[in-house]
């Protein structure tokens, strides 16, 4: 047998080994503290790359989802109030047909007109005061928005929505309905049951729309469903794996220990030669 004293060979090599087995431990641990497979980039390079990849264009999917939710908030707004609006129409006619009637005196026509005032003026005030955020909604000032419900910059990943909806009073010529004669409430009539249709068309282009953007939901939620599961097989760490690496590791280390304490003893062997 070769003995050296100035180079311990075999304690460099064990060293070498528990080297190793340290760093394999190591990352095993901080897998299994951070929970990601990735915590070390240097494990999988390219995993690293394509995780980080797909964790970009999940958020990104996650926002244009959330941006269409919005949208759908947007619409729902404009519809109820236009359901309202509706409302307000239908008591206006039922007042026109109460005063085209003869059953009603004069006296009791004024009091119908004063009803229908005050509901043509809220009619109105709820055409103008519709918003989402600081964007008016009825009152015809805004006829064209834009919808990011993709995460792309083509038209591909956007839903325009071109809005017709002016619904004020003046616009639908109800700013001046009487019901205070009878000749008036019979001209009334016309008047409301052409209001009430575009009323009802505005609705079911809001409606279309919510449809559209719920559409839009459901692809978006199953896109970030399933790239978050193939990011998952890439990123994520296999939890029973890294624990039997850790433990492997430890078990490992505390055979190399005693390796290296034979490979220094070793060199004290040299002393039996000189004695």
């Amino acid at each position: 047998m070769s003995l050296r004293i100035n180079t311990n060979t075999a304690a460099i090599a064990v060293q070498n080994a528990m080297h190793r087995s340290q760093k394999t431990t190591d990352r095993a641990m901080k897998n299994l503290a951070t929970g990601s497979r990735l915590a070390e980039s240097s494990a999988d390079v390219a995993g690293a790359a394509i995780a980080d990849q797909m964790g970009s264009e999940i958020r990104s999917l996650q926002t244009a989802k959330m941006n269409s939710e919005q949208a759908q908030s947007f619409a729902a707004i404009a519809e109820g109030s236009l359901n309202e609006q509706s409302n307000i129409l239908m008591r206006l006619r039922e007042l026109a047909i109460q005063s085209a009637s003869d059953n009603y005196s004069s006296k009791e026509r004024t009091m119908m007109q004063r009803e229908a005032s005050e509901l043509t003026a809220e009619f109105d005030r709820i055409a103008k005061t519709t918003r989402y955020g600081s964007t008016n909604l009825l009152d015809g000032s805004n006829s064209k928005f834009d919808f990011q419900v993709g995460t792309k910059g083509g038209l591909e990943s956007r839903i325009s929505y071109n809005s017709e909806a002016n619904t004020t009073a003046s616009n639908l010529n109800v700013d001046d309905i009487s019901v205070s004669d009878k000749s008036d409430s019979v001209d009334a009539l016309g008047t409301i049951d052409s209001a009430m249709d575009q009323i009802a068309q505005s609705r079911a282009r809001f409606g279309a729309m919510q449809s559209r953007l719920d559409s839009a939901q459901n692809n978006l939620g199953v896109q970030i469903e399933n790239l978050s599961s193939a990011r998952s097989r890439i990123a994520d760490a296999d939890l029973p794996k890294e624990v039997s690496d850790v433990r492997r590791g430890q078990v490992l280390q505390s055979y190399q220990t005693s390796m290296l304490q034979e490979a220094n003893n070793q060199a004290g062997m040299a002393l039996k030669l000189i004695a």
